[in-house]
């Protein structure tokens, strides 16, 4: 093909009553085939495939990035940048030929791919507390919930559609990337497409830097909302150089992130917003069957007191109407009525449709998948098996590096994701740089996220739904993230000599790793009383959190986060009586060996140390 030469410079799309004059200035004739895919007018002109697929949709066509457009629809799009389309000789034949090719291999792949239909993209908005999410998504919507709702909370089905020139997009309507991030977790990935709210007044904060890991962690295209431009404070320069410090380059700065400047509450950009989530849905070829029995997943669901079990399900696959036996997680039922996000009743919701329905036995777990069958002995049949599967689940198989090389060796992970937090800054580059060069050809080693600070309950939620596993370097783990990581299966490693952490991945790609010793918690106690046992000995009064507190047991200190002593426990008692051990919700009396300094408020944590193969 003809590009253009080093000299031509590219002219921006231009408003249509400044495209003639512009056109006439720069009558630079470049050549086109009679047609060709979006991609190769997109080279031609040297500019991206969605500035392209942009000017497309302004001539009201609508194609994605390897759709075939014809020489009219190219030379409107050449026009638009300044440029005079000219045919090239000899390659309508060519094209002709590469159509009839590409026609004959659909053709071979079967009539599975004939029913496909593009379906609309599914939109999660994402972000820091505070920054605009449901402003967005109520302007969007065109209804006022954040006043119609106490405090401003989202709208009790957790999902709508809009429709933008006759085109639908599907909204979750989720408390941002946590709830995405849970979904993900019990193996239910429904969102196409996350935009990242950012406020330009405030900038990049800790729940953005969050939104972007789990959205980078689950595949999905980011488009940036840079909100609130209308405050005299807002910045969005400054947004845009935190956004590419945290990794994230926009497109008017060479990078491939659309970034759309907006104010939800003054209801500015939200056209243009919305006009780029289509262009992102068109390059992502979003397409499912209407035509098969439906199949989608359960966003949330409760107990009505008058209508019974309800759930607001997305169907991502088939047609689900009114009727249907459908099975749901382990519970079933027959399809009585669905209700749209306005509260209209519907007969059918086609993919990408999220319904509220009546009808199920109980009420189902968010996450949950809904699968529609024929009668009731299948679905009884159906549950069985799910019952069966979930049993065996009960012991999963997560990723470690203790069982690391047997689930690379059994073909079950092709890649290692790690979360990496250090107690300084400085410490993530040179253990990323040395993790990341560990990678072998049958697995690689992906950095997912890393920070400094103690690891916490979002780390653990990526780990779990990106099936990775965590590495703290001098650093702790808080309460909550390791409660979380026992009930999760989410493997923990701390380490305090990076030879040490670089050696053990290494050894545990390779097979080749030796039995570690793992900490586990026993249980927790906090100091509420102080009292005398002699001239220097203090017992601690004690009040049991959780777990349990045995005699022996080997104890930790903590004040403040700070670990003031690690011994065992010398004295346990009841009252005046002597005890093995002191459940939950109960008060005790407490020595430790060798130490005596207790102060109210210090946090005792009890754990034994046990070796894992």
């Amino acid at each position: 093909m003809t590009r253009l030469s080093k000299q031509s410079q590219v002219v921006k799309p231009v408003a249509e009553g400044d495209r003639a004059s512009t056109v006439a200035m720069e009558a630079r004739l470049l050549e086109i085939p009679d047609t060709l895919s979006v991609k190769q007018l997109a080279d031609l002109l040297q500019v991206s495939a969605i500035d392209v697929i942009k000017q497309l949709m302004r001539n009201g066509i609508m194609a994605n990035i390897n759709q075939t457009i014809n020489y009219e629809a190219a030379a409107a799009v050449v026009t638009g940048f300044g440029y005079q389309a000219h045919l090239k000789a000899q390659a309508s034949r060519k094209s002709a030929s590469l159509i009839r090719e590409i026609k004959k291999q659909q053709r071979q792949q079967g009539k599975e791919l004939a029913g496909l239909k593009p379906r609309p993209p599914v939109v999660t908005v994402m972000g820091h507390v505070d920054h605009g999410k449901t402003r967005l998504l109520d302007a969007i919507r065109q209804t006022n919930v954040m006043d119609s709702e106490a405090g401003g909370i989202t709208q009790h089905i957790g999902a709508y559609q809009v429709e933008v020139n006759g085109q639908k997009i599907t909204f979750l309507d989720t408390p941002g990337h946590v709830a995405f991030t849970a979904m993900r977790a019990r193996g239910a990935q429904i969102t196409d497409i996350a935009i990242l709210v950012v406020a330009a007044d405030d900038g990049v904060m800790p729940q953005t830097l969050e939104a972007i890991d789990h959205a980078r962690a689950a595949g999905v295209p980011i488009v940036v909302a840079i909100n609130k431009i209308d405050k005299p404070e807002a910045n969005p320069e400054a947004v845009k150089q935190q956004l590419a410090d945290a990794g994230l380059l926009i497109e008017e700065w060479g990078g491939d992130t659309i970034c759309v400047l907006i104010s939800a509450r003054e209801k500015v950009g939200i056209s243009e917003l919305l006009e780029n989530l289509l262009v992102v849905a068109e390059m992502e070829e979003l397409k499912a069957d209407p035509a098969q029995p439906a199949a989608g997943v359960v966003i949330e669901a409760k107990m009505d007191k008058t209508k019974g079990p309800l759930a607001t399900v997305l169907v991502h696959n088939g047609t689900l109407r009114s009727g249907d036996t459908i099975v749901v997680g382990d519970t079933w039922g027959r399809l009585k009525a669905m209700f749209n996000d306005t509260g209209k009743q519907v007969r059918k919701a086609e993919p990408a449709s999220p319904v509220e329905i009546l009808g199920l036995n109980s009420v189902p777990r968010e996450g949950d998948t809904l699968t529609t069958v024929a009668d009731e002995h299948q679905a009884s049949a159906l549950i069985e098996k799910r019952k069966k599967e979930t049993q065996a689940l009960l012991t999963p198989k997560s990723v470690s590096l203790s069982n690391l090389f047997e689930q690379v060796s059994a073909g079950r992970v092709k890649e290692l994701n790690i979360i990496l937090k250090t107690d300084v800054q400085g410490s993530i580059e040179p253990i990323r740089s040395s993790l990341e060069q560990l990678a072998t050809d049958e697995v690689k080693v992906r950095v997912i996220r890393s920070g400094s600070g103690n690891i916490t309950e979002s780390d653990v939620m990526l780990a779990a739904a990106s099936k990775g596993i965590i590495i703290g370097f001098t650093t702790g783990s808080e309460p909550g993230a390791r409660r979380l990581a026992e009930l999760e299966g989410v493997s923990i490693r701390h380490y305090d000599v990076i030879y040490n952490l670089i050696d053990d991945v290494n050894s545990a790609l390779k097979g080749m790793l030796e039995p570690s010793q793992v900490e586990v918690i026993e249980g927790r106690g906090e100091v509420r009383a102080i009292f005398p046992a002699g001239k220097r000995q203090k017992i601690a009064g004690v009040y049991v959190t959780e777990g349990k507190i045995s005699r022996g047991a080997s104890v930790r200190v903590r004040r403040h986060d700070e670990i003031v002593s690690e011994s065992i426990v010398s004295s346990l008692k009841r009252f005046k009586e002597d005890v093995r051990e002191v459940a939950t919700g109960y008060e005790c009396g407490l020595g430790v060996k060798d130490f005596s300094e207790f102060e109210v408020g210090d946090i005792l944590e009890l754990f034994r140390i046990e070796e894992t193969g």
